[in-house]
């Protein structure tokens, strides 16, 4: 018997245009609960525009986003972001800020009471394995793995029903990079949210995701598991952009 899965975010019909560009052709998708959908594609093939449409930051030209059925609009997108943890590539973190201080930004701009505020920084320090001490530092004072993992606290601070990452780990040093994956997969596993995650690297798709949509110049090419994709391509594109990741690839399947 198959689980149904509750379907946290939808896109119906988006499409993005920039001057003579199309950023993004027509598409629809859903991102269920307890299920993490990797993004990848070749520089340019709008998979980093997808992302900010569906926390908001960009508006589409035509097309609608859902979370758990209630519409994106302007009049709601602040509220709306409220129930989306989005981290970016470097982290984000404001250099001015302490880790807590960055963590608890939006907690204490919604003035959460102080013990609601510590009890939640130290489910997600724990979550994160983030060390105590390091709460009191500044970005500048951490290591970029540490940095992430702020970075991702401050993602989670308002426990929201969907995740959004944006190239997470692309600035990392490899060894540093390879721990945190495994790291951060376990935890996606555990809080079972919606997880959607831009990558350009296959193998990082390959490890993280139980699904991947595989995009170039706006569309997508194909969606599916890893296996589909190098059993069954949909074009002679698909399996020239896993060989060219090959060596990637390959180093996914032994960590997994």
């Amino acid at each position: 018997m198959y689980q149904v899965l509750q379907i946290m975010l939808t896109l119906h019909d988006i499409s993005k245009r920039y001057g003579s560009l199309q950023a993004l052709h027509p598409l629809t998708m859903e991102f269920p609960a307890e299920h993490i959908t990797a993004i990848i594609g070749p520089s340019g093939c709008g998979k980093s525009t997808l992302l900010r449409i569906l926390v908001g930051l960009v508006t589409p030209d035509t097309g609608t986003v859902e979370i758990d059925a209630e519409p994106l609009t302007p009049q709601n997108v602040l509220e709306m972001r409220h129930r989306m943890g989005y981290v970016i590539q470097d982290g984000g973190l404001f250099p001015h800020l302490t880790a807590w201080e960055n963590v608890t930004l939006l907690a204490r701009y919604l003035k959460w009471d102080r013990g609601k505020i510590d009890e939640r920084v130290e489910e997600m320090r724990e979550l994160t394995e983030f060390p105590k001490e390091g709460l009191n530092r500044y970005p500048v004072q951490l290591s970029g793995g540490q940095m992430q993992r702020v970075s991702l606290m401050r993602a989670l601070m308002l426990d929201p029903e969907v995740l959004l990452l944006d190239e997470p780990l692309g600035a990392l040093d490899p060894m540093i990079r390879a721990s945190l994956q495994t790291d951060l997969r376990d935890i996606f596993r555990e809080l079972g949210k919606a997880v959607v995650l831009v990558t350009h690297d296959m193998g990082e798709a390959g490890f993280f995701g139980d699904t991947i949509v595989l995009m170039r110049d706006g569309k997508v090419i194909q969606t599916g598991s890893l296996s589909d994709l190098l059993k069954t391509p949909a074009d002679e594109f698909v399996t020239q952009f896993i060989n060219a990741q090959r060596t990637t690839l390959e180093s996914s399947e032994e960590q997994s």
